[in-house]
């Protein structure tokens, strides 16, 4: 089994990262079937995934997102294009975004 661990700190405040948490887990859902579930917390929230060959969870506060999973075998052969996608996702969904005039 391979492990993951991405961490990405930010300065959004809970309510924010709560909505970025969220839209993150309806992507992944989507793009690759994983099942979502979500949990809301005073001070944190956790995102727990799943999918054959991938248990995980995303710990969200209001200035950090902590990102946990176990691969199984087969996937474990990919775990840096894995990893490779879900940072540059996460990233995206964290980019600030472009104010219009």
């Amino acid at each position: 089994m391979a492990n993951l661990h991405i961490q990405r700190e930010h300065a959004l405040g809970l309510a924010a990262a709560r909505k970025i948490a969220y839209q993150w887990a309806e992507q992944v859902e989507q793009e690759f079937g994983m099942e979502c579930t979500y949990e809301e917390g005073k001070t944190s929230d956790t995102v727990t995934f799943t999918r054959s060959g991938v248990d995980g969870t995303l710990a969200v506060t209001k200035d950090a997102f902590a990102l946990d999973a176990k691969l199984g075998f087969l996937l474990g052969a990919f775990k840096g294009k894995i990893e490779g996608e879900i940072v540059k996702n996460l990233d995206k969904l964290l980019a600030p975004k472009a104010k219009k005039k």
